[in-house]
Order: C-alpha cells, then sequence, then structure tokens
C-alpha cells in the first residue's frame, strides 16, 4: 500500500474571481505496516509491455525487421520478469532505449507509474461558482486547452464535470455526476445509487453508469471512443493506447466487472464483486464535500498473435489484467466533527424562519378559537341593561 498526497497549490484566481486555475500534484509514500511484502526485493511474472508496445508499432512497417533483430538480440520474449517497483515506478529497457536513440520522443523508462510520483498531470481552470453555484469546481480548461484530441468526435472529446474531488451544493438524487478523470483520458458520469452516512454525515452514494463504458449498441454514443474508429472492444473496456504513446492498454473495472462476460471468462480467477469492484463517491448533498471515495480501475494490456513476430507464439486475442487499483479516501474524525458542526449551525439557521413562521400560525389559531368561543358564549343583553345610567 501507498500513502497518496494530492495538495492543491499555485492556486490563483482569474477573471475577477469567477476562475481558479492550480496544479494537483501527487506524491506517493510507501506504507511497509499496511502491505504484505517488499517491493523492492517481490518479482513478478507478467505482460513484456515495451515489447508488445514495440512489436505493434512497428508490425507492417520497414522497421518490423530491425524490431525482429532487437527482440532476438536482447532475447525479449512476451513475458518478462520484475520487481514490482520496477513496474510501478519505471526501469530502463534495453529494447526501448535502442529505439530512443532513432526516436527521443520515445521514453526509455518504462513503468506504470513512470514520472507520475511528485508531478502533477496538467494546469487545471475552475469555474469558481461566483455567477452560479451549479459551476462551482467545474473544469473549463485542462493543459491549456478546452477540450481533448483524441477521440473521434465532439461529444467524447468534451472536457465535463469536476476533477472528482469536490461538486456544487444542494446535489440532488436526481441529477448526473459528471467527472474528468486525467487516467481515462476522459469525461465520465455517475448516478445516484443510495443514500447512508460517513462518521455521522448524511451522504449520497454515486457511482459509474452502466452507459459509460457500455457497448455501442446499447449506447451509440461511445462509438467516439472506438479507435481506430469502427474497432470497438465491447462492454466494460476503453482502449486508452492512444493517450499512452500507442502502448496497447486497455482499462476496465477491476476483475472486468459491469464488463462483457467474455473477458471474464478468458482469464482464470476472474469473480467480480459490486462491493470490492466498483468504484463510488460518498457526497455530503447539503455541502458537495466528498466523504469517503474510493476509485476502482485495472490496467490491462492487449495481446494478440502477431504472425510478423514469432515471440507471439500461438496465443489467443485476449485482455490479459496486469494491475489493479484501488485508490481510496476516507474523511478523518477531526474534519468530519467540523463538518458535523457547521451542518448542524446551518440547519438552526435556516430552520429559524419555518419555527417562527409555524409560532406564528398557532399562536393565529389559538387568538381566533378563543375569540370565536368568546362570542359564542357570551348572552344577549335586556333592554335594562342598554339603557343609559343617567337619564336626562
Amino acid at each position: 500500500s501507498f500513502r497518496e498526497y494530492r495538495p492543491r497549490v499555485h492556486v490563483q484566481f482569474l477573471d475577477n474571481g469567477t476562475k481558479v486555475s492550480a496544479l494537483n500534484p501527487k506524491t506517493y509514500i510507501f506504507e511497509p505496516q499496511k502491505s504484505v511484502g517488499d517491493p523492492e526485493v517481490d518479482l513478478i511474472r507478467t505482460i513484456n509491455i515495451p515489447a508488445v508496445t514495440a512489436m505493434e508499432w512497428t508490425r507492417s512497417t520497414p522497421l518490423q525487421f530491425a524490431t525482429e533483430v532487437l527482440l532476438l538480440l536482447y532475447q525479449e520474449s512476451l513475458f518478462t520478469v520484475r520487481s514490482v517497483h520496477e513496474l510501478l515506478w519505471g526501469y530502463k529497457d534495453r529494447l526501448l532505449s535502442t529505439i530512443h536513440v532513432l526516436h527521443p520522443e520515445i521514453d526509455p523508462v518504462f513503468g506504470l507509474f513512470s514520472k507520475m510520483n511528485g508531478t502533477d498531470d496538467g494546469e487545471y481552470v475552475f469555474l469558481s461558482g461566483e455567477t452560479n453555484y451549479l459551476n462551482f469546481s467545474r473544469i473549463v480548461e485542462w493543459k491549456g486547452k478546452e477540450s481533448l484530441s483524441w477521440w473521434t468526435t465532439e461529444a467524447c472529446n468534451m472536457i465535463n464535470g469536476t476533477d472528482g474531488t469536490s461538486f456544487h451544493p444542494l446535489i440532488s438524487k436526481d441529477e448526473n455526476i459528471y467527472i474528468f478523470s486525467s487516467d481515462f483520458c476522459r469525461s465520465l458520469f455517475l448516478v445516484y445509487d443510495s443514500s447512508g452516512a460517513v462518521a455521522g454525515v448524511p451522504t449520497f452514494r454515486f457511482v459509474p453508469s452502466s452507459m459509460v463504458f457500455a457497448n455501442t449498441s446499447v449506447n451509440p454514443a461511445n462509438a467516439g471512443f472506438c479507435v481506430p474508429a469502427g474497432n470497438c472492444p465491447g462492454t466494460g473496456v476503453l482502449n486508452v493506447s492512444v493517450c499512452k504513446q500507442g502502448a496497447p492498454i486497455f482499462l476496465s473495472a477491476p476483475h472486468f466487472y459491469q464488463a462483457d462476460p467474455k473477458f471474464v471468462e478468458d482469464i482464470e480467477g476472474m469473480h467480480p464483486r459490486k462491493e470490492y469492484h466498483e468504484t463510488f463517491l460518498d457526497i455530503n448533498p447539503l455541502t458537495g464535500l466528498v466523504l469517503q471515495a474510493a476509485k476502482r480501475m485495472q490496467v490491462n494490456v492487449h495481446v494478440r498473435k502477431l504472425p510478423e513476430f514469432f515471440e507471439t507464439g500461438n496465443i489467443r486475442t485476449l485482455i490479459f489484467p496486469v494491475m489493479y487499483i484501488n485508490e481510496s479516501v476516507l474523511i478523518d474524525e477531526a474534519s468530519a466533527s467540523k463538518l458535523r458542526h457547521v451542518l448542524l449551525e446551518a440547519s438552526v439557521v435556516t430552520g429559524i424562519p419555518f419555527v417562527i413562521m409555524a409560532l406564528g400560525i398557532v399562536f393565529g389559531i389559538v387568538f381566533v378559537v378563543l375569540v370565536c368561543r368568546s362570542q359564542g358564549t357570551s348572552e344577549e343583553s335586556t333592554e335594562e341593561e342598554r339603557s343609559p345610567l343617567i337619564r336626562t
């Protein structure tokens, strides 16, 4: 396990306070007491992603023969054995180092989290919500651009929603919550799932809609995420190679939760379960604050037999899981106590006008009842009683 720190830094207000720019660096620190084993020592046999990527890059090109020679020279195969630390934070790959000489834009270091520890994913510009509270923390720019360029339709390239750390106040069960995730290279939306409480604070749980990663027969709008155009992997899986330097990386929920059953059947040991593998956000609806969350994703590699490279052997075409990530957060008790106090004060202040109104109605009813009772019990006066006391 790693503890993640993600402060918001270089915060600047723009356009008379209507926008805010900021960076969100992430730092990971290993916590041995919460882990099993040592990432520096423990070895894993997994797909050789640099080799698979190089083969996909150069197949049916003039560089195909040169790549095959390098694979033979370095004795590379479809699988490799590396330490957990190397797979996460990077190692200098011989094949990529040679390619780097001819193509300097290719990084010779490979790691699933290479150059992601202590760095940010680009500058964000958010709306402050000053002119409309519904726009609070909504992203309007990322890396200086208002939209993406990886996908094939305008709708799929839109940057929608927040970064997932906060939302506008007064959230309704009926609304969709939009999030832009740089990890997924796209925006997605969540829907209401259930009501609950975290640390004594009321929450709404939102989970990704099944439509987000549905195949195009269920959600035709997802055709824009099929790259190349028309090449759709199926429900529950997203091809992100276009934003991962061409590496055949496919993302999904862990154990292919809510994915096409064929992906589960292809890999032994897959047991998708909602309580373990679903991403969720627990949001206080009054403030829009996230009190508990779990971002759960699985990194996979698309592997297939390539006749041009004997290293692929007779492997079946499949989506091969490489890593399962559970990025979770829970509000601490001190912060929860402050929030409970603020919510109590807010409920008292907002309730005072209704209490006064209710008391006014009650007093009004009592007054009317007393008047009616007084009129109903009074006796008719006699002629003598109505005559003046002093006669002239």
